[in-house]
Protein backbone atom coordinates (compact mmCIF):
# COMPACT_ATOMS: atom_id res chain seq x y z
CA UNK A 1 0.00 0.00 0.00
CA UNK A 2 3.07 2.33 0.87
CA UNK A 3 6.44 1.68 -0.15
CA UNK A 4 9.47 3.73 1.48
CA UNK A 5 12.24 3.20 -1.22
CA UNK A 6 16.27 4.15 0.03
CA UNK A 7 14.78 6.78 2.12
CA UNK A 8 17.85 9.21 3.65
CA UNK A 9 17.54 12.21 6.14
CA UNK A 10 20.52 14.11 6.79
CA UNK A 11 20.21 17.20 8.59
CA UNK A 12 22.76 20.18 8.47
CA UNK A 13 24.79 18.60 5.66
CA UNK A 14 28.36 20.17 4.90
CA UNK A 15 28.35 21.15 8.66
CA UNK A 16 30.36 19.77 11.71
CA UNK A 17 26.85 19.40 13.43
CA UNK A 18 25.46 16.86 10.23
CA UNK A 19 23.09 14.52 11.33
CA UNK A 20 22.36 11.16 9.60
CA UNK A 21 18.74 10.56 10.92
CA UNK A 22 17.57 8.37 8.34
CA UNK A 23 19.63 5.46 6.61
CA UNK A 24 18.47 3.76 4.06
CA UNK A 25 14.91 2.81 4.64
CA UNK A 26 13.31 0.22 2.76
CA UNK A 27 10.19 -0.46 4.13
CA UNK A 28 6.63 -1.72 2.60
CA UNK A 29 3.68 -1.35 4.44
CA UNK A 30 0.78 -3.77 3.24
CA UNK A 31 -3.00 -2.89 3.55
CA UNK A 32 -4.42 -3.64 6.80
CA UNK A 33 -0.97 -4.02 8.63
CA UNK A 34 -1.07 -3.45 12.36
CA UNK A 35 2.79 -2.27 12.85
CA UNK A 36 4.41 -1.77 15.86
CA UNK A 37 7.41 0.69 15.57
CA UNK A 38 9.85 0.25 18.78
CA UNK A 39 13.82 1.50 19.41
CA UNK A 40 15.55 4.09 22.01
CA UNK A 41 14.94 8.01 21.96
CA UNK A 42 16.90 8.95 18.81
CA UNK A 43 15.80 5.89 16.90
CA UNK A 44 14.56 7.37 13.70
CA UNK A 45 10.97 6.73 14.80
CA UNK A 46 9.60 10.19 14.69
CA UNK A 47 11.67 11.07 11.84
CA UNK A 48 10.29 8.21 9.82
CA UNK A 49 6.45 8.84 10.32
CA UNK A 50 7.66 13.05 9.52
CA UNK A 51 8.96 11.78 6.08
CA UNK A 52 5.36 9.99 5.86
CA UNK A 53 3.22 12.33 6.98
CA UNK A 54 5.07 15.05 4.55
CA UNK A 55 6.29 17.12 7.14
CA UNK A 56 9.97 16.33 6.15
CA UNK A 57 11.14 15.58 2.77
CA UNK A 58 14.29 12.77 2.53
CA UNK A 59 17.27 13.78 1.58
CA UNK A 60 17.09 10.80 -1.18
CA UNK A 61 14.92 8.30 -2.15
CA UNK A 62 11.24 8.09 -3.01
CA UNK A 63 7.55 7.25 -1.22
CA UNK A 64 4.94 5.05 -3.35
CA UNK A 65 1.34 4.98 -2.63
CA UNK A 66 -0.69 2.04 -3.98
CA UNK A 67 -4.07 2.91 -4.48
CA UNK A 68 -7.25 1.02 -6.54
CA UNK A 69 -3.87 -0.80 -8.31
CA UNK A 70 -2.38 2.78 -9.39
CA UNK A 71 1.16 3.52 -7.85
CA UNK A 72 1.49 7.62 -7.22
CA UNK A 73 4.90 8.90 -6.37
CA UNK A 74 4.18 11.28 -3.37
CA UNK A 75 7.84 12.15 -2.29
CA UNK A 76 7.26 15.35 -3.15
CA UNK A 77 4.09 16.06 -1.65
CA UNK A 78 2.94 18.51 1.20
CA UNK A 79 1.69 17.29 4.55
CA UNK A 80 -1.54 19.07 3.94
CA UNK A 81 -2.18 16.85 0.88
CA UNK A 82 -1.48 13.56 1.92
CA UNK A 83 -3.42 14.29 5.29
CA UNK A 84 -6.44 13.46 3.04
CA UNK A 85 -4.94 9.64 3.30
CA UNK A 86 -3.06 9.58 6.00
CA UNK A 87 -3.77 10.43 9.83
CA UNK A 88 -1.63 10.93 12.64
CA UNK A 89 -2.18 10.96 16.47
CA UNK A 90 0.56 12.60 18.55
CA UNK A 91 1.42 12.25 22.43
CA UNK A 92 -0.01 15.11 23.13
CA UNK A 93 -4.28 14.83 23.97
CA UNK A 94 -4.64 18.54 23.01
CA UNK A 95 -3.21 18.16 19.34
CA UNK A 96 -5.69 16.06 17.69
CA UNK A 97 -9.06 18.36 18.51
CA UNK A 98 -9.61 22.08 18.35
CA UNK A 99 -10.39 23.33 22.37
CA UNK A 100 -12.18 26.36 21.69
CA UNK A 101 -15.08 24.53 19.06
CA UNK A 102 -17.87 22.53 20.27
CA UNK A 103 -17.62 18.14 19.62
CA UNK A 104 -19.88 18.47 17.09
CA UNK A 105 -17.93 20.99 14.95
CA UNK A 106 -15.14 19.10 15.53
CA UNK A 107 -16.56 15.53 14.46
CA UNK A 108 -18.12 17.95 10.98
CA UNK A 109 -14.23 19.66 10.27
CA UNK A 110 -13.46 15.16 10.64
CA UNK A 111 -16.20 13.71 8.34
CA UNK A 112 -16.06 16.83 6.15
CA UNK A 113 -11.88 16.78 6.28
CA UNK A 114 -11.74 20.75 6.38
CA UNK A 115 -13.81 23.90 7.27
CA UNK A 116 -16.40 23.56 4.41
CA UNK A 117 -20.57 23.86 4.73
CA UNK A 118 -19.91 23.35 8.37
CA UNK A 119 -23.32 24.13 9.30
CA UNK A 120 -24.99 23.47 5.74
CA UNK A 121 -24.17 19.69 6.92
CA UNK A 122 -25.92 19.74 10.31
CA UNK A 123 -28.53 18.04 10.31
CA UNK A 124 -30.74 15.44 13.22
CA UNK A 125 -29.34 12.67 10.77
CA UNK A 126 -25.68 13.89 11.25
CA UNK A 127 -25.92 14.14 14.88
CA UNK A 128 -28.00 11.17 15.62
CA UNK A 129 -24.24 9.70 13.71
CA UNK A 130 -22.10 11.20 15.66
CA UNK A 131 -23.87 10.41 18.62
CA UNK A 132 -24.00 6.29 17.74
CA UNK A 133 -20.32 6.68 16.98
CA UNK A 134 -19.54 8.66 20.62
CA UNK A 135 -21.40 6.08 22.41
CA UNK A 136 -18.46 3.41 20.96
CA UNK A 137 -16.25 5.05 23.32
CA UNK A 138 -18.01 4.64 26.30
CA UNK A 139 -17.40 7.61 27.81
CA UNK A 140 -20.81 9.14 27.98
CA UNK A 141 -19.90 12.40 25.11
CA UNK A 142 -22.79 11.44 22.59
CA UNK A 143 -24.47 13.57 25.17
CA UNK A 144 -21.92 16.51 24.94
CA UNK A 145 -22.23 17.42 21.24
CA UNK A 146 -22.61 21.08 22.26
CA UNK A 147 -19.47 21.43 24.39
CA UNK A 148 -16.22 22.69 24.11
CA UNK A 149 -13.92 20.15 23.88
CA UNK A 150 -11.42 22.10 25.83
CA UNK A 151 -13.49 21.61 28.62
CA UNK A 152 -13.03 17.43 28.36
CA UNK A 153 -9.75 15.68 29.99
CA UNK A 154 -6.61 14.69 28.42
CA UNK A 155 -7.94 11.12 27.98
CA UNK A 156 -11.04 11.52 26.43
CA UNK A 157 -9.75 14.00 23.89
CA UNK A 158 -7.35 11.42 22.88
CA UNK A 159 -10.13 8.80 22.97
CA UNK A 160 -11.71 11.44 20.47
CA UNK A 161 -8.95 12.09 18.35
CA UNK A 162 -8.74 8.32 17.58
CA UNK A 163 -12.39 8.09 17.44
CA UNK A 164 -12.14 10.87 14.73
CA UNK A 165 -8.97 9.97 12.89
CA UNK A 166 -11.14 6.36 11.93
CA UNK A 167 -14.17 8.04 10.79
CA UNK A 168 -12.17 9.94 8.45
CA UNK A 169 -11.13 6.90 7.13
CA UNK A 170 -7.39 7.03 6.32
CA UNK A 171 -5.02 4.82 4.01
CA UNK A 172 -2.63 4.98 6.97
CA UNK A 173 -3.26 5.85 10.45
CA UNK A 174 -0.08 6.76 12.25
CA UNK A 175 0.35 6.93 15.86
CA UNK A 176 3.12 8.57 17.81
CA UNK A 177 3.15 7.11 21.27
CA UNK A 178 -0.79 8.14 21.55
CA UNK A 179 -0.88 6.54 25.35
CA UNK A 180 2.28 8.52 26.76
CA UNK A 181 0.56 11.46 28.52
CA UNK A 182 -2.18 9.83 30.17
CA UNK A 183 -2.49 7.86 33.23
CA UNK A 184 -2.60 4.15 32.92
CA UNK A 185 -6.37 3.68 33.17
CA UNK A 186 -6.75 6.45 30.58
CA UNK A 187 -3.86 4.69 28.43
CA UNK A 188 -5.76 1.27 28.98
CA UNK A 189 -8.92 2.75 27.51
CA UNK A 190 -7.33 4.35 24.27
CA UNK A 191 -5.04 1.12 23.52
CA UNK A 192 -8.15 -1.13 23.70
CA UNK A 193 -10.09 1.54 21.61
CA UNK A 194 -7.18 1.21 18.62
CA UNK A 195 -7.41 -2.38 18.72
CA UNK A 196 -11.17 -2.11 18.21
CA UNK A 197 -10.73 0.13 15.65
CA UNK A 198 -8.30 -0.90 13.83
CA UNK A 199 -10.65 -4.41 13.55
CA UNK A 200 -13.45 -2.48 13.13
CA UNK A 201 -12.78 -0.29 10.30
CA UNK A 202 -9.88 -2.62 8.78
CA UNK A 203 -7.16 -0.04 9.04
CA UNK A 204 -3.70 0.34 8.14
CA UNK A 205 -1.77 0.79 11.16
CA UNK A 206 1.92 2.04 12.08
CA UNK A 207 2.08 2.58 16.18
CA UNK A 208 5.38 4.27 18.10
CA UNK A 209 5.67 2.31 21.76
CA UNK A 210 8.20 2.71 24.19
CA UNK A 211 5.79 -0.14 25.66
CA UNK A 212 7.57 -3.28 25.03
CA UNK A 213 4.71 -5.47 26.08
CA UNK A 214 1.88 -3.18 23.72
CA UNK A 215 5.02 -4.55 21.08
CA UNK A 216 4.23 -7.81 21.64
CA UNK A 217 0.54 -7.70 22.42
CA UNK A 218 -0.96 -5.40 19.47
CA UNK A 219 -0.57 -6.01 16.16
CA UNK A 220 0.51 -8.04 13.54
CA UNK A 221 3.96 -6.93 12.74
CA UNK A 222 6.86 -5.38 14.82
CA UNK A 223 9.85 -2.91 13.36
CA UNK A 224 12.74 -2.56 15.60
CA UNK A 225 14.88 0.77 14.84
CA UNK A 226 18.02 2.27 15.63
CA UNK A 227 20.44 4.82 14.81
CA UNK A 228 18.38 5.46 11.96
CA UNK A 229 18.16 2.11 10.46
CA UNK A 230 15.25 -0.48 10.59
CA UNK A 231 17.12 -3.45 11.85
CA UNK A 232 14.52 -6.07 12.66
CA UNK A 233 11.13 -6.32 11.12
CA UNK A 234 9.24 -9.41 12.25
CA UNK A 235 6.25 -10.76 10.66
CA UNK A 236 3.20 -11.56 12.36
CA UNK A 237 3.80 -15.47 12.35
CA UNK A 238 7.23 -14.73 14.59
CA UNK A 239 6.24 -12.27 15.85
CA UNK A 240 3.42 -14.42 17.80
CA UNK A 241 5.94 -16.53 19.12
CA UNK A 242 8.02 -13.82 20.72
CA UNK A 243 8.36 -13.60 24.28
CA UNK A 244 9.46 -10.49 26.30
CA UNK A 245 12.76 -11.80 27.17
CA UNK A 246 12.92 -12.68 23.48
CA UNK A 247 12.58 -9.27 22.67
CA UNK A 248 15.05 -8.31 25.53
CA UNK A 249 17.63 -10.87 24.03
CA UNK A 250 17.03 -9.61 20.69
CA UNK A 251 18.02 -5.95 21.81
CA UNK A 252 21.03 -6.99 23.72
CA UNK A 253 22.40 -9.79 20.71
CA UNK A 254 22.30 -6.51 18.60
CA UNK A 255 23.91 -4.10 20.63
CA UNK A 256 21.89 -1.37 20.33
CA UNK A 257 24.04 2.37 20.20
CA UNK A 258 21.15 3.30 23.63
CA UNK A 259 19.48 0.36 25.35
CA UNK A 260 17.43 2.82 26.93
CA UNK A 261 13.96 0.68 25.76
CA UNK A 262 15.33 -2.24 27.79
CA UNK A 263 14.73 -0.40 30.56
CA UNK A 264 11.36 0.34 29.97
Amino acid sequence: MLKLQDINIIFNAHTPDRNHALKDINLKINEKDFITVIGSNGAGKSTLYNVIAGTLYPTSGSIILEKDGVERNITKDKEYKRAYYIGRIFQNPLLGTAGKMTLEDNMMICSKKGFKGLKISMNNKTRSYFRDELAKLGMGLENRLHDNVEQFSGGQRQALTLLMAVMSKPDLLLLDEHTAALDPTNADIVMKLTRQFAKEYNLTVMMITHNMQHALDYGSRLLMMDSGRILLDIDKEEKAKLTMDDLVKQFKDIKLSNDQMLLQ
